[in-house]
């Protein structure tokens, strides 16, 4: 697979929210503002590719036995990391995601990587698979809260979007409103994906 390929393959073909329905909890959870689903995309895209390429470096160091330990203790590193550089930096964004910078450790989709990419791939690859299924994930993040954001408070981004007339759906920022923007845009993916394939046929 060539590396446009390989850094690509995340947006779209395997996107891990749309296509893999991994990491449901903070898609769900932080999607109420496209300012936290970036913030929770970038912070988890940074996670990815340095633990891929960690993984990938010590895969014939670490015994089979002990490898789902040992990649936790990865992950875990770039996510204190990555928690006190945001605690320090954009101290803000920080307390909005609160909980689920530290729940980065147990997402699927990190570990799914590690286990059955960065482990069986060289560096570049590995580097390039954490990239690419970072961006596909903040990628769906964003889409799912830019649709809740302006439908929930008629703006994007605290920019006034809808007219003054506009009335917020207030259930589109609660947890019902993410589960039927989820359960929508996913329905859609899978109408596009099944009218391509028809195409092909």
């Amino acid at each position: 697979m060539s590396a446009f390929k390989e850094l690509t393959k995340g947006i779209f073909k395997e996107n891990p929210t749309f296509v893999l329905v991994l990491g449901m909890c903070p898609t769900l959870a932080v999607t109420s503002s496209l300012k936290n689903a970036i913030g929770m995309g970038m912070a988890s895209t940074f996670v990815l590719m340095f633990s891929n390429i960690l993984i990938s470096l010590l895969k014939d160091l670490i015994p089979s036995k002990i490898r789902i330990p040992a990649y936790i203790v990865v992950i875990a590193s770039f996510v204190s990391i990555i928690d006190m550089a945001m605690a320090a930096y954009v101290p803000e964004l920080h307390k909005n995601l609160g909980i689920f910078i530290p729940l980065i450790v147990v997402n699927c989709i990190i570990l799914g990587r590690a286990e059955a990419f960065a482990c069986k791939n060289n560096v570049f690859k590995s580097a390039l698979d954490g990239i690419g299924m970072g961006l596909g994930f903040t990628l769906s993040l964003s889409v799912v809260s830019i649709i809740r954001e302006i439908l929930g408070a008629g703006q994007l981004l605290e920019i006034d979007i809808m007219p003054q007339a506009y009335e917020p759906m207030l259930a589109a920022i609660l947890a019902p409103g993410a589960f039927i923007t989820l359960g929508l845009l996913m329905a859609l993916i899978n109408i596009i994906k099944d009218k391509k394939k028809v195409e092909k046929e």
